[in-house]
């Protein structure tokens, strides 16, 4: 299989850039393009992008900055300039592993349905130190498997770059899922990518995430939060009235509904302690 992955890098900070873009010049699967968009910085992130001469790297930028609140339309406007078949869209001081599309690559040989992909990943520091991963999930489960284990948090982590989806599909559905801060918006847009065919996980880590004092999870904006929260709910709500034929799937839809609201309230009450502490 020769599938051209598109590799979305909406940018605003220079500290991390070159190691990121580094690791998708590293990568052992060479059929990929590099989109790099520009969000209006006031860094340099011109002289860091020109100092590479790859014609697999393309640099858009934007007129005006779409900013932390608005990520999502930032993501989305990233997609529409998408010509791989596949599409990962990732953090600008975040990181692929050098296997990363190859393993990609293996597994949509073997799951050719599948709308969408899902990588192991450690959580590094803003030196590069290993602070934690991710935990480690099936190599397939359903939609309902899926949104279970994320909402009762027994798959502590996950983020934007986590996750390669089929592009068509995706475009289809208008892009990412919009809530303001992408506050959940990685969740529910893998839910509804999985509910045809179901997700895939990698069983080895092929991505990095940063974590550090500039991510939305340590930012403010704490009522745009809860707001996103709120409408996450009811995304789920609505989902979970949906019937479902395997009988695991069904004791998991059972569940969530019956504790989604519990859940919910929890999620707003960690948002604001967190708020509080910050002062």
């Amino acid at each position: 299989m020769n599938i051209l992955f598109s590799i979305l890098l909406p940018t605003y900070k220079c500290q991390y850039l070159k190691e990121c873009i580094d690791s998708i010049l590293g990568q052992t699967y060479p059929n990929w393009e590099l989109i790099i968009v520009n969000d209006a910085s006031p860094e340099d992130i011109d002289s860091v992008v020109q100092s590479y001469a790859d014609e697999r790297i393309h640099y858009y930028k934007n007129a005006h900055n779409f900013g932390a609140v608005r990520l999502v339309e930032q993501w989305n406007h990233c997609l529409s300039l998408a010509q791989g078949e596949y599409v990962i869209c990732m953090g600008d001081d975040d990181k692929l592993l050098p296997s990363c599309l190859a393993t990609y690559a293996t597994l949509i040989s073997r799951y050719p349905d599948v709308e969408i992909l899902h990588g192991q990943t450690d959580i590094i520091d803003e030196n590069g130190q290993l602070i934690g991963h991710t935990v480690p999930r099936p190599e397939f489960e359903s939609a309902m498997s899926l949104l279970y284990h994320r909402t009762k948090n027994q798959y502590n982590h996950q983020y934007i770059g986590d996750f390669c989806y089929k592009t068509e599909p995706l475009k289809a559905r208008g892009g990412y899922y919009y809530l303001p801060l992408a506050w959940g918006s990685d969740d529910i847009s893998a839910g509804v990518a999985s509910i045809p065919h179901g997700i895939v996980h990698t069983q080895e880590v092929v991505f990095l995430y940063r974590q550090n004092r500039f991510t939305i999870s340590n930012s403010k904006y704490t009522f745009s939060k809860i707001i996103a929260v709120c409408r996450e709910a009811k995304w789920k709500r609505h989902f979970l009235q949906e019937p479902v034929t395997n009988k695991q799937d069904e004791i998991y839809r059972l569940q969530l509904k019956k504790e989604l609201c519990s859940l919910t309230l929890k999620k707003w009450y960690n948002i604001i302690v967190k708020a509080f502490l910050r002062k």
